[in-house]
């Protein structure tokens, strides 16, 4: 209780930072890395083709798939020539890995912009007060900026094989004498949670300057005028 009370009593809010750069691209990171998770971990598409038999009507089969991707785990049927239905098949992969790691890092980044912008605007003394804070926020930064490269590349590889196993075009070989492929699965959804993860890649790797300028690492290039020792002019008696 003691500490919620000190937390309480101490925050004042001001949104001034929102109007500098350390507070107005927090503000952005916190907005992208929403639409970056979001496009991926709510994603649900369909895949189909038909089957024409000789003499009988045309049948549409349709493949659902979604997030996590693992592709293996999603069945349908393939109506046969003879009247009947082949046992469960099977789409092909699992890109749940590269897709759950890539929602992960966005999970922990909003968690992560959501704090600190709590800090920013309701502890800004706190922050600024020993160059702990700053320079943690660095760090941090520095490694989420890491995190969106590595699981934004992984993702957009692992989007180009979701989109290869789900393609009509190759589901239809083994049964290419009779399977036409039909439409295929719309997915510019996934398209753009790859282009937001770059983004987040660009705004968070950006951000670390500004951070740094709030560390004593950085140097103010231009230093309050002193006197040189030695020099200037020796008064005349």
């Amino acid at each position: 209780m003691d500490t919620v009370q000190k937390l309480a009593s101490g925050f004042s809010l001001d949104l001034g930072p929102l109007k500098e750069p350390l507070g107005f691209i927090r503000v952005l990171e916190w907005v992208f890395t929403i639409f970056a998770f979001s496009t991926t971990g709510g994603y649900s598409g369909t895949t189909h083709f038909t089957v024409k038999c000789a003499e009988s009507k045309e049948e549409d089969v349709k493949a659902v798939f979604g997030y996590p991707f693992r592709l293996s785990t999603n069945p349908y049927k393939i109506p046969l020539c003879n009247g009947g239905q082949s046992n469960d098949t099977y789409l092909q992969g699992d890109f749940s890995s590269s897709a759950e790691f890539f929602v992960c890092v966005g999970v922990f980044g909003f968690l992560y912009c959501t704090a600190t912008l709590v800090l920013y605007l309701g502890y800004q003394s706190v922050y600024r007060q020993t160059s702990r804070g700053p320079i943690v926020d660095l760090v941090m930064t520095a490694a989420f900026a890491f995190l969106w490269l590595v699981s934004s590349s992984a993702w957009g590889k692992g989007l180009t094989d979701v989109k290869w196993a789900t393609n009509p075009e190759h589901l239809v070989e083994s049964c290419k004498d009779v399977c036409h492929p039909g439409e295929f699965p719309s997915m510019g959804r996934l398209t753009a949670s790859v282009i937001f993860g770059f983004l987040n890649l660009i705004l968070w790797a950006g951000n670390c300057w500004f951070i740094y300028k709030e560390t004593p690492f950085h140097k103010d290039p231009n230093p309050p005028a002193t006197m040189e020792e030695g020099g200037g002019d020796v008064p005349q008696h």
